[in-house]
């Protein structure tokens, strides 16, 4: 039975992983690890309370839980948040990440990652590879890439997971996603403004958590996109939820990325090709509508 630690399990890929993983009790021993209290307690894993930041809290954590694999989905992923509060983003999307990688290494741990499409500047019209250059154009996206570089400095065994626009549907007390974002918008009857020159490949929570769990005995190192199978823009994403749930479209409001005029920079373009996590996972991903299909 392989003992898995999930760092940042109350977050929303997290939570999910939290749930799956657990849900197999034949197969694995799970722990939940996160800054704050267990968000939903339930049964099936253990819990531990602990700030990754601390790296004695780290150190604590591994001797704890032994872990065959550890997947880190922690991160302070709000570009905004980051790039104001640099330092701090720098202590838990790189620092924190380099300890976790050279604890890995000590207990023998296969680190599994999870990074960002963020990595990238969007200037392009094609699918970024796995074996892309990252250029980011923000704070996120630097520290996020960096901490591609530290697993991979320090790693002998380690899978890094881009993902793009995660769904689904969110417990109590977590952050929502653009989906649910527009769906509670025109459930209310308030327009929203969603930006139209900007794309994406927009990917279901659940097929995040298949996908890294088809990496726990995979035998390669590397970087594998396991995204959605689609790239379109955020305001089409937001016309199919409103067409998907019989909402009002007319409240949706398309506007450039000038027009929104956002404080952080973000990429014009960050679609993922998932050929190599198709072809060697066989990872096979739901389309927007299957995976709204699930949600709701």
């Amino acid at each position: 039975m392989q003992k898995i630690l999930i760092i940042g399990a109350n977050g929303f890929t997290g939570r999910r992983m939290l749930i799956d993983l657990s849900a197999k009790t034949n197969l694995y021993n799970v722990t939940g690890s996160s800054l704050n209290k267990d968000l939903s307690p339930s049964s099936g894993y253990c819990f531990v309370q602990a700030d990754i930041r601390d790296e004695q809290q780290i150190s604590n954590l591994f001797e704890k839980t032994q872990p065959d694999i550890v997947i880190n989905t922690s991160a302070l992923s709000a570009p905004d948040y980051c790039e104001a509060h640099r330092e701090e983003a720098w202590a838990t999307n790189v620092t924190a990440v380099e300890h976790i990688a050279q604890y890995c290494e000590k207990y023998n741990s296969k680190l599994i990652h999870l990074s960002t499409d963020f990595v990238f500047d969007g200037d392009t019209n094609t699918l970024y590879t796995e074996t892309d250059t990252p250029n980011p154009v923000n704070y996120y996206g630097i520290t996020k890439w960096e901490s591609e570089k530290q697993i991979e400095s320090i790693c002998s065994n380690y899978a890094i997971v881009r993902v793009v626009v995660v769904y689904g549907a969110p417990l109590p007390g977590q952050h929502g996603n653009i989906v649910q974002l527009v769906a509670n918008k025109l459930k209310a009857g308030e327009q929203i403004q969603v930006v139209s020159d900007q794309w994406r490949t927009p990917t279901y929570v659940g097929d995040i958590s298949l996908g890294i769990e088809k990496l726990f005995n995979h035998n390669q190192n590397g970087i594998f996109h396991i995204c959605g199978p689609e790239c379109i823009t955020i305001a089409m994403i937001a016309n199919r939820v409103a067409n998907f749930l019989g909402l009002d479209k007319s409240l949706i409001i398309p506007v450039t990325t000038e027009q929104m005029k956002e404080a952080t920079p973000r990429p014009r373009f960050s679609g993922l090709s998932i050929e190599k996590a198709t072809h060697e996972l066989g990872y096979t991903p739901h389309r927007l509508e299957e995976g709204l299909e699930e949600m709701f």
